[in-house]
């Protein structure tokens, strides 16, 4: 289909920016995404900002997500590229990661993955949890190739049950479960690019987290398509649904 580029002018005075996206049609919103924080500058000044404003602000320029360059890559080209900057490529076009993560970014991905291999350990499970860098190639029509394949993601966290989907580059396919941890620069792309990928090539669950705020979850129908997933705050616990019996308490991921 055809994309459009929409401006307009955001009046804070009758609406939340979550309220904007959302009419505008671009993005599930969770409720917890409109709770103010309280932050301060590099002068000490206050700054009152809602968890919304902070991740769907882009401040990085629009080059990075890629609309400007008319070449599409490959898998191939991917690999030849021997500086060390970390990049993705979806449908050819290249994303590149800019940032390091945040200390809290790393945090809960690195207690994520305890929890995850631990159970799985415990179960003496097959399944494989790796975090990033990892590349997980999803290839088109069953074509492996190096140079058909236009699509290599660098998750978070991904769980692989299917043994024959890894080998020595990583992963080709659908992962199981997928945790993408948000940062400013990414949400954007999480919630678009990478929800539709993951969507269209069946990976069954799918957890975007915002630090300090909560987590979305969301699960593969029959249909092939996610539900309109299960808003968590870091309070409690989360089931995670391809694991009977393991469920994550959300509060230890940032207290711990």
């Amino acid at each position: 289909g055809e994309t459009h580029l929409i401006r307009f002018e955001w009046d804070n005075s009758d609406w939340s920016f979550a309220e904007v996206l959302e009419k505008l049609g671009e993005l599930p919103i969770p409720p917890y995404l409109n709770r103010k924080t309280e932050e301060s500058d590099k002068k000490g000044n206050t700054i009152k900002n809602s968890a919304m404003e902070q991740y769907f602000v882009v401040k990085e320029p629009p080059t990075m997500y890629g609309q400007y360059n008319p070449i599409r890559y490959t898998y191939a080209d991917y690999i030849s590229w021997l500086d060390d900057q970390r990049r993705e490529l979806i449908n050819g076009i290249v994303y590149d990661l800019f940032s390091a993560p945040s200390r809290l970014h790393a945090q809960i991905t690195a207690q994520l993955l305890c929890l995850f291999e631990n159970f799985i350990r415990k179960r003496k499970g097959k399944c494989q949890v790796y975090h990033a860098p990892f590349d997980v190639r999803f290839p088109q029509n069953g074509e492996k190739a190096n140079n058909k394949i236009n699509t290599v993601v660098q998750p978070d966290i991904c769980i692989i049950c299917d043994e024959s989907k890894l080998d020595d580059a990583g992963c080709i396919g659908a992962p199981d479960l997928i945790v993408e941890v948000q940062s400013p620069s990414t949400s954007k792309h999480d919630l678009r690019e990478k929800f539709d990928l993951y969507e269209e090539s069946g990976v069954r669950e799918y957890w975007v987290v915002y630090p300090k705020v909560g987590l979305t979850v969301f699960l593969l129908q029959e249909d092939g398509k996610y539900d309109k997933g299960t808003n968590y705050e870091f309070r409690g616990k989360v089931p995670v649904f391809i694991f009977e019996g393991l469920e994550i308490d959300l509060e230890k991921l940032l207290n711990d």
